[in-house]
């Protein structure tokens, strides 16, 4: 399968014309059991593979897409944009990063106008800054600031994803990941929809090792620990338990220690190191900006180097099934990519109800959820 890229979005469109368990609980000084010790033995390392300078990062199935938007934007222009000059960038193309951040496709506001998909799920976990969805349902979004979405586009969705810039008188820090989580081919075509998961309902793990230095774990998705993120979409891959699918954010103190207990046989595990200098694996030292193939039923003891340090894992049973894509489109096969093509054509998967392609809510910093029927969410 070639790389996922988002810049393929627009290649794409030229071409087809809740309960949850809540808090920060989960507070562990246990030391490492027997069984463990004997599971750490192992070398639960497998493959070390760099991440890319800049773009989606390499990922296992059943996961298509990784990319993690860390932007520095500015002081806001008093209309949603940055108050900085665009001259030196690729205006609906500007990938570049100059000063720290980027427009992507966005001219005037960053982030990304109108675009289709169909065939898979987007997972978008925001740690810091805000978003603004829409789609072509007429379902309309805020969110961020440790919020989580949930997108299933299924048999196909047009929607925006525009990142507004409130701050006046500081800088807008924009933090997410953006995951994209294929579906099996007997739920490629289901109905789309989308749902929130907002930052009280998803669950976080604080660690003290022996030293009491910190390790925090967000669970967008999965169990760890005696700890259950919100649940999944009823026909994404995650929603059935038996596929073991986890999405963990992982933060840890200067020279602080925790272990990733093992999980079952047969899973694809792939540890993420974001930031940070260094970190120890099992005693071995890895680099920063790697992805970590790791044996799955295997405990990985991590010990932080000098610097704070972010890590991600993705984990899940593979769907194991012929992935053919094309931009936006994840199918089994090449025909039925030309279907979603012709599709898309015909149909523009419910058009556009909206008056402009980059969307935005307003200067009321507030987040919401307003679902295709009217009803509106809010975080509590």
């Amino acid at each position: 399968m070639s790389e996922l890229n988002r810049r393929d979005v627009v290649r794409a469109m030229a071409v087809t014309g809740v309960a949850a368990s809540t808090g920060c609980l989960g507070v562990s000084e246990s030391a490492p059991t027997e069984q463990s010790k004997v599971e750490m033995t192992k070398n639960p390392i497998i493959e070390e593979v760099p991440l890319p300078i800049a773009g989606p990062w390499p990922t296992l199935d059943p996961f298509l897409f990784c990319v993690h938007h860390n932007d520095q934007y500015p002081i806001a222009n008093g209309k949603l944009g940055p108050k900085a000059s665009l001259a030196r960038r690729r205006l609906g193309q500007d990938f570049s990063g100059l000063d720290g951040w980027s427009m992507y496709h966005g001219e005037s506001i960053p982030g990304f106008p109108r675009h289709p998909h169909r065939g898979f799920e987007t997972v978008t976990a925001v740690k810091k800054g805000l978003i603004d969805h829409a789609d072509s349902l007429g379902a309309g979004a805020r969110y961020g600031d440790g919020d989580v979405q949930w997108l299933t586009a299924g048999d196909g969705i047009n929607h925006a994803e525009m990142f507004p810039l409130l701050e006046t008188k500081k800088n807008n820090p924009m933090d997410f990941y953006q995951i994209w989580l294929n579906l099996p081919a007997k739920n490629k075509r289901v109905p789309p929809r989308f749902s929130m998961h907002w930052a009280n309902q998803v669950p976080q793990i604080k660690h003290r090792d022996k030293e009491g230095r910190s390790t925090e774990i967000v669970l967008v998705a999965g169990r760890l620990n005696d700890l259950t993120a919100a649940p999944p979409p009823p026909d994404s891959w995650a929603a059935d338990p038996n596929n073991h699918v986890g999405i963990w954010r992982i933060t840890m103190v200067a020279n602080a220690t925790w272990t990733l207990p093992a999980g079952i046989f047969g899973l694809n595990r792939a540890l993420y190191t974001v930031k940070g200098s260094s970190v120890r694996v099992n005693g071995k030292a890895v680099k920063s900006r790697l992805r970590l193939t790791l044996r799955s039923d295997t405990a990985v003891q991590i010990e932080n180097g000098a610097t704070p340090t972010e890590l991600l894992v993705l984990q899940g049973k593979p769907i194991d099934e012929p992935v053919v894509q094309h931009g936006p489109f994840v199918m089994n096969t090449r025909r039925e990519i030309s279907q979603a093509i012709s599709d898309y054509r015909r149909t523009q998967f419910g058009g556009w109800p909206w008056p402009a392609s980059d969307p935005v809510h307003g200067t009321d910093p507030q987040r919401f959820a307003r679902q295709a029927d009217g009803r509106m969410e809010r975080p509590t």
